[in-house]
Formats: structure tokens, sequence, C-alpha cells
């Protein structure tokens, strides 16, 4: 098959931010990545994926560190790659909208800081809810890579994509990101979809997906066949299953051809040397299970990426229903298309997957979480399809009481409120922000970190700590 691109595949490592979340709840430390930073850095990838995501949350909540500090020193210690972070549009990283003046500063301090490239995605692919975040990035220099969150419905198709390309293209986007987060798009379609991007928008197109159905390679490959500009990959201590297919695998693959990344072999090499004894510490902390690494093909059968299935598992054994558990499966499809087809990753993957299992142990639709009214009614955004107005009367949600306008309109400016609620507390505008997106963690962190003396203990990562669903699929 011919290569419709003679341009060297550029590649960006997940290796110090998704590849550890989707497999080990995001327990790497800073200390974990010092010692590879300079290794990393001398590879010749095209950026480094380090922050963002979960890592923000999980610095301050389980191992006692300031996440802007660790961006500091990853940036410190990388001079000439390019630095990356995920972005939840109008959410930041957190888990509801924020106003736009919240979400301006976080831009601003967030490239301040060292950020180089924004990955911004929401999780409905509402465009209304990347708009300050595409117009910050721009105004304080940094470069917007717009994602669409990609999955399969039966309006989720290739005209769609294209179309929804298009639309962030003109919104000022510097490069457009297909953000697989399920590994459900399939090799022959990423070829497809692939091609006709190229002959569409003229901004490079970034592929992200995972292997957790076995096909994150092949998809890779396809992708670099049809002219795709970058790809995602994980460093392979912490690829596959979950994570990104392994980098040097593509590396390798591709030796030779028009499409050779030209990755420095040696220092992959020694980065990976590094890497292994790092997994083998999460593994040892329980942090990492094995079972991440399996092919699981229940995301192409249910449309459930992993993650997801975890988190259903989890509440059905919480509720003593482990036996519902296909019925539960089986739910997912028909509570999605209900709530109008929304691709399943954070929050959505939740609500929807939450609502599954209610439907199931409780009876069909005879109880709502709060936040699945919230997405009935338009709080999160536009959902992609029709809402079964049946579900959102039972829901209690009157057709005039469902939001139309995009969901920040309604919020006042908040910075300057957080300013002086936590004037006593933040130390620096960047606590602030901390502060707003993650009160009781943020609080609870920082009196720690201003402490006098902090006690050893309080920095050490505790093994047994519950293990959170960051794993899952989202970024």
């Amino acid at each position: 098959m011919e290569f419709l691109s003679d341009k060297p595949l550029l590649i960006t490592d997940t290796i110090l931010r998704d590849a550890h979340q989707s497999q080990a709840a995001t327990r790497m430390t800073i200390g974990d990545m010092l010692p590879a930073l300079e290794i990393l850095d001398s590879v010749g990838y095209y950026s480094l994926e380090c922050w963002g995501g979960a890592t923000f949350d999980a610095c301050m909540r389980f191992l006692n560190e300031d996440p802007w500090e660790r961006l500091r020193t990853i940036r410190k210690h990388v001079k000439h790659t390019k630095l990356q972070m995920l972005f939840r549009g109008q959410n930041i990283l957190g888990y509801k909208h924020y106003a736009d003046d919240v979400v301006d500063a976080f831009c601003r301090k967030s490239i301040e800081n060292g950020i180089d490239i924004i990955r911004i995605f929401d999780a409905l692919n509402d465009v209304r809810n990347l708009e300050q975040a595409i117009r910050s990035t721009r105004k304080y220099g940094g470069e917007v890579e717009a994602a669409m969150s990609y999955t399969v419905s039966p309006i989720h198709n290739e005209d769609y994509f294209v179309k929804l390309a298009r639309e962030l293209e003109e919104m000022g986007a510097s490069a457009i990101c297909i953000k697989d987060m399920a590994n459900l798009l399939l090799p022959m379609d990423a070829y497809s979809l692939i091609k006709r991007l190229k002959e569409t928008v003229s901004v490079p197109i970034h592929l992200h997906t995972h292997n957790t159905t076995g096909t994150g390679d092949m998809v890779n490959l396809m992708a670099a066949i049809a002219g795709v500009d970058i790809v995602d990959t994980a460093l392979s201590p912490l690829a596959n299953g979950t994570a990104q297919p392994a980098t040097e695998s593509l590396a390798a693959t591709l030796k030779g051809t028009p499409r050779d990344p030209g990755l420095s072999q040696e220092a992959m090499s020694q980065a990976a040397a590094h890497f292994r004894k790092v997994a083998q510490r999460l593994k040892d902390a329980g942090s990492l299970d094995p079972k991440v690494l399996s092919v699981d093909t229940n995301t192409l059968i249910y449309q459930v990426p992993g993650g997801m299935l975890s988190n259903l598992i989890s509440q059905l054994k919480q509720a003593g229903k482990e036996d519902k558990y296909y019925e539960v499966l089986a739910e997912v499809p028909r509570v999605r298309k209900d709530f109008g087809y929304p691709p399943l990753v954070t929050p959505t993957s939740q609500i929807v997957g939450t609502q599954a299992v209610m439907n199931v142990v409780v009876g069909k639709y005879k109880a709502f979480p709060k936040e699945s009214k919230a997405l009935l009614r338009g709080e999160y955004g536009a959902v992609p399809g029709t809402v079964n107005e049946e579900v959102r009367a039972l829901a209690g949600i009157r057709p005039e009481e469902v939001i139309t306008c995009r969901p920040a309109d309604r919020l006042e400016p908040e910075l300057e409120k957080y300013k002086e609620e936590f004037k006593d507390v933040a130390k620096s505008e960047e606590d602030v922000l901390s502060l707003a997106l993650f009160p009781q963690v943020a609080a609870k962190f920082l009196a720690v970190r201003d402490a006098e003396k902090a006690p050893e203990a309080a920095r050490q990562t505790d093994p047994n700590a519950v293990r959170e669903l960051y794993v899952e699929f989202k970024g």
C-alpha cells in the first residue's frame, strides 16, 4: 500500500501522563520522572504529553505534589521538546463548568508555567464548550489542538467528524486531534477518516488511540499510511492494554520508509530501562494491575471502554448484584440512546454507566442521579442526538427547563470571588486555581505543603489507598 504522505511521522509520547493514568491510576511521581526527563528530551519526539487530565487532581490527592511545581520541573529539564496537556474545555480539569475568566486564567498560567500545546476536548463535542479555551490559548501564545471525541453511533459517522473538523479549524485550531479514548476506531476506518480529513482541512491531524481492544498498532499504521501527521504512543514499559500502543514498535515498523519518525533507539532504550523499574514499583504498590494489559473486546461489542467496565463491576459489587453484569452491559447502549448518544468519555461515561446500573438494580428509570438530570437538562451542553422526551419527563425535567444556550453563558465571572475566598490559603494565582477546581483536596494539600515542616509520612504515596477510577480511558 502506498503512503499518502512522504513526511516523517511525528510522535507524541504519553509516558508522563496518559500511559500511567490509563494503567496505574495516575500514580507516577515527579521523582519517578526526573531521572529520565533529559533522556526523553533527546529522543526526537514532537511533544511529550505530561500534564492535565487526571494528573492535576492525583498530584494533590494521592502524591502530595504541587501539580504546578511538577510542570515547572519538567519544563526545566525538557528544553527541546514541546510539552502538551489535556484540557476538558469549559470543565478545565474538573468535573463542572467554570466561568470564562477562570478558563482564561488557567490557560494563561498553564502556558506561563511551561505548556506549549493544549489539547482541548468536550465530552459531547459541543464546540461552544471549547470556544473560550481556544480563544485564551491563542491569546497567550499556546498551540490549540482541538480534539474530537471519537465514538460510534447512528449519528457519529465519517461525515459527522469531517464536518466537526472543518468547524474546529474555522474556530482557530492549530491542529485537530481524533481522540479515540475507547479504541473504537478500527484500522480501515482510521485510514478512510484520516484520508478525508487530510483532503478537507489544512491543519495537522493528530491521532490518539489506546490498545484496549488490541487494534491500536494497526490503527496507527493505517493512519500513518493515510497521511496522519502525528500519533500518540507510549514508551513500552507502560504501553498497550488500556494505554497507547508502544512507541518503539511503531518506530521500528516505519524505519526506512518515508514516514520513519527518526527517533533515537538508543535514547528510547535508556528511558525504557528506567521506566521498567517505575512500572515494577507501581505493580508492587498495587497501583498497576496486570489486568489492564489484557485485550478486552467487550468495547467493540458494547462500546463500553475498559475503565468504564471496571466502574460498572465495582458498582455492582457494592450493590451485591454482580450477577447482573451482562444485563447492565446490555442496558448501557439503551441509556446512551435515550440520553442522545453522548460519546462515552469523562464525565458522560460515568453518568451513562451509573444510570444503566440503577436501571437494572432499582428499576428502569425509577431513580436518576443528579448527574443524569444535569445531562438531560443541558447543563453539560447539547447532546449530539435527540433525547428521549419520555425519559426526560421521568427525570422531572420540563421542556422549558432545558438549557439551550452555551452553559457557561449562565455563569458570572468567578476568578475574583475565588481570590477573595481563598486569600488566607493561596500563596499564588496557581494556588487559587487549584482551590477553585478542587477546594477540599487542594486545601488539604496546601496545608501540608505550607506547614513549617511537613511530616515525612505525608510525602509518601499510600500503596493501600483506594484505587480511584482515574484508570478510565478518559483522559
